[in-house]
């Protein structure tokens, strides 16, 4: 085992203190509409996601973030945080994201990581990640599959709290969301631009809903 996979675990633990639990993207409002029940619908909507605006534009961008960073290409790393942070649809999936991007940027400076040479206001999630995953030489498809399974345990933990659904359940869905992620992190690391699409719009509406949503345990 060499460092850089050590690195990879660390960011992506559910431990990590960046506040990612206290979001569920929507699915608190699913979950109060009907259309997460039990756990086969569960498992289609985290797939869902999962299989195409995840891997079809945010793991795509999170690898060419990382490339702009390995290549220190500036204006081309601040040109996809920026289209990342104006993609995000609603309210609270922007706070979200330069939330927890602040929150990882903070603890890389308490990591040691005292050069950062950033406006850490204004980055998003993936952009810090990308940034901590370059210098701490970690592959870029690992960094990638690594990324979409800590959005996927993070969602399954989700669905477990609002379904409910049982532990042994979670597993089941983290063992079938798991064996997609390798080919989903290959196929997303060679995507070229164009072709790059995070059109969700039950997400959206999902979002959108919960911003308003009555009662709710999650982060709005």
């Amino acid at each position: 085992m060499n460092t850089p996979l050590i690195r990879l675990m660390q960011l992506a633990s559910p431990a990590l203190p960046v506040g990612a639990y206290t979001y569920s993207q929507g699915m608190e409002w699913a979950v109060e509409q009907g259309w997460i029940r039990d756990e086969a619908t569960a498992l289609a909507w985290v797939e869902g996601i999962l299989r195409h605006p995840l891997a079809g534009f945010e793991a795509p961008m999170l690898a060419a973030l990382q490339r702009a960073a390995n290549g220190c290409d500036t204006d081309r790393f601040r040109e996809l945080n920026d289209w990342f942070i104006a993609s995000r649809e609603t309210g609270e999936l922007r706070a979200e994201t330069v939330q927890m991007g602040y929150s990882l940027f903070r603890l890389a400076l308490a990591l040691g990581e005292e050069d950062f040479v950033a406006d850490e206001e204004s980055l998003s999630f993936p952009a810090v990640w990308a940034l901590l995953a370059s210098r701490w030489q970690i592959d870029e498809s690992a960094s990638v599959g690594g990324y979409l399974w800590s959005w996927s345990e993070n969602q399954v933990m989700a669905a477990i709290k609002l379904v409910p659904l049982g532990q042994t359940a979670g597993q089941r869905l983290l063992w079938r969301l798991g064996g997609l992620i390798p080919d989903l992190a290959r196929a997303a690391i060679i995507l070229e631009e164009p072709l790059w699409n995070g059109y969700a719009p039950g997400v959206a509406l999902a979002s959108s809903g919960h911003e308003t949503q009555y009662c709710r345990l999650f982060r709005s």
